[in-house]
């Protein structure tokens, strides 16, 4: 199977409401806010955030297979850019051939290109499989992750 990855322009990212539904139920076990947008409320804030990027795999027939939430970040102390991979996700019958670390592997090369110092991401404690595949191919850094909940209904 031919996969092709790429930026997802802002007006085609409608195109990610299937992935975004699948995405947030299987988030659900791990989110504290009480409603969900819609999968097309979801894109349509993709589609207008101002510094939101967004890679897509999609497959020879152009069916979205997974996608890479991405932003380009101030790195203050070295007067750096950084990246930030904010969501990843990869459709359940996709995966296991490799698409979560293609979609990383190009927010890599996209972030060397732009001369970032690093690309950095969180994820739930709970996810082994995510886990599993970043220890084989990232530095687990050495810093926690807090949140401070300002609407606990809409929330992480």
């Amino acid at each position: 199977m031919s996969t092709r990855i790429h930026f997802l322009p802002p007006q085609d990212r409608h195109r990610l409401a299937p992935l975004l539904a699948l995405y947030a139920a299987e988030m659900r076990g791990v989110l504290a806010g009480a409603t969900i947008a819609t999968p097309e409320a979801q894109a349509a804030l993709l589609a207008t955030h101002p510094a939101a990027e967004v890679l897509l795999a999609e497959d020879e027939a152009a069916t979205p297979l997974g996608f890479a939430i991405l932003f380009d970040l101030p790195e203050v102390v070295f007067a750096r850019r950084c990246g930030m991979l904010d969501d990843l996700f990869v459709r359940p019958a996709s995966r296991g051939q490799g698409l979560a670390r293609a979609l990383i592997e190009a927010a890599v090369a996209e972030g060397r290109a732009r001369g970032w110092s690093h690309l950095r991401w969180i994820v739930p404690e709970d996810d082994a499989a995510a886990i599993a595949l970043y220890q084989r191919i990232a530095t687990r850094a050495e810093w926690r992750s807090y949140v401070i909940r300002l609407d606990a209904g809409a929330s992480l």
